[in-house]
């Protein structure tokens, strides 16, 4: 759920001053307050992340992040994805600012707060503006979107494994790991 408030880069600042514990955005020329991700969809954002970032960083290809590293975006955005990759290249040296660079990947998992189609519109903004590939995780039907620029959209299921031979050569991810873990049931005997 997203609350528009004002419409500067100015404003942005007075309410980040303001609400320093809310995630905001600057879209269109409005400001947007993010209300708190669900437990569940933090969690799955953080294993997607935690993969690929240990994945990543061995190899040195470039850095992930989490849901606070904004990106200041050609087109006057301010964004912050769940998850995000960006190149080695594109950014060598860490920032204290919100990054400005677009980021290779992004990932949005969808909370209760959210709707398929915010996020859907979210990725398709980072894909006009040159992210290669964007991922919209719902946990609801366990279910992974795959965008890329100009090409059909790739649906992954528990079962399937995640590539992107395009962007990370190598690098795979079995959906079914990503879903929160449930320790109601005592564990299984080897």
């Amino acid at each position: 759920m997203q609350t528009a408030l004002t419409r500067t880069l100015e404003d942005w600042h007075k309410a980040q001053l303001h609400f320093p514990d809310a995630k905001i955005e600057l879209v269109g020329g409005k400001i947007i307050i993010m209300a708190p991700s669900g437990y569940e969809s933090e969690e799955v954002g953080f294993e997607f992340g935690s993969q690929l970032r240990n994945w990543v960083r061995p190899r040195k290809l470039g850095r992930v992040t989490g849901s606070s590293a904004l990106f200041d975006l050609p087109n006057g955005d301010r964004r912050a994805p769940d998850v995000s990759f960006v190149r080695a290249e594109k950014l060598p040296q860490t920032t204290k600012k919100p990054a400005a660079v677009v980021p290779d990947l992004v990932v949005e998992v969808k909370s209760p707060n959210d709707t398929v189609e915010e996020l859907q519109q979210k990725i398709q903004s980072f894909l006009a503006q040159g992210t290669a590939v964007g991922i919209l995780i719902d946990p609801d039907t366990r279910e992974l979107q795959v965008m890329r620029p100009h090409q059909s959209v790739e649906i992954f299921r528990d079962g399937d494994t995640l590539v992107l031979p395009d962007l990370l050569p190598e690098w795979s991810l079995a959906i079914s790991d990503l879903w929160s873990p449930d320790f109601s049931q005592p564990p299984s005997e080897p």
